[in-house]
C-alpha cells in the first residue's frame, strides 16, 4: 500500500451518490413511460387505467412533502426544545461530593427531528455539519438560558465544556460537567 494512501480515509458518499442518481432515473424514465402510454391512442384500456393510477400516485406522493416551517415556527420549536432540554439538564444537577471539585456529570439524550432546529438551539445558523462538537459553557450556557442548580446552602453551575453529539439520525446529546463555584 502506498505510504500516502495508509494515512488517509476516503469518504463513501459516492455509493450514496449514485444510489440517489439512479433512484432519479428511474422516476424520471417512469413518468416518460406513462405520459407515452396516455398520449398513445391505441394503448388498452388497461394499461392506460395503470397508467392513469399511476399518475395519481406520483400527485400524492408530491402532496405529501412536508410544507417549510416559517421563522415564527421555527423559533417557537426552538424555544420549545431549548426549555425541555435546560429543565432536563437542571434536574440532573444534584449535590454530590464530587460537586467540591467541579467534576460532576450530567448527560441529557433528546429527539429533535428537525436537524435546522437543533442547530439554532445550539446557536447555528442552520443544520450542524458535525457529529460530535465540543462548545465552552459560556457559549452553549448562555443559549440554554444558564445551567445552574439551587441547592440548600448554595448554587451548582456548569463547569468546563459542553459536548454536544449530533449523529444525524434524530437524536442528540448533551454532556458536561457541574460543580460549586
Amino acid at each position: 500500500m502506498p505510504a500516502a494512501a495508509a494515512g488517509t480515509k476516503r469518504k463513501a458518499t459516492t455509493a450514496a451518490t449514485n444510489a440517489s442518481n439512479k433512484k432519479a432515473k428511474l422516476v424520471q424514465e417512469g413518468a416518460a413511460k406513462v405520459e407515452e402510454i396516455l398520449a398513445d391512442a391505441s394503448s388498452s384500456d388497461e394499461l392506460r387505467e395503470l397508467a392513469e393510477y399511476a399518475r395519481l400516485l406520483e400527485e400524492e406522493v408530491a402532496s405529501l412533502k412536508p410544507k417549510e416551517k416559517s421563522a415564527q415556527d421555527v423559533a417557537a420549536e426552538v424555544g420549545k426544545l431549548r426549555a425541555s432540554v435546560r429543565s432536563g439538564i437542571v434536574k440532573q444537577m444534584g449535590w454530590k461530593p464530587s460537586c467540591k471539585t467541579g467534576g460532576a456529570r450530567w448527560v441529557y439524550d433528546g429527539v429533535c427531528a428537525d436537524p435546522v432546529v437543533f442547530g439554532k438551539m445550539i446557536g447555528l445558523e442552520g443544520e450542524p455539519t458535525f457529529k460530535m462538537k465540543k462548545f465552552s459553557h459560556e457559549e452553549l450556557g448562555n443559549k440554554l438560558g444558564g445551567l445552574e442548580a439551587p441547592i440548600r446552602y448554595g448554587t451548582l453551575y456548569q463547569k468546563g465544556d459542553i459536548t454536544v453529539r449530533w449523529p444525524g439520525d434524530a437524536t442528540f446529546k448533551l454532556s458536561g460537567t457541574y460543580g460549586l463555584l
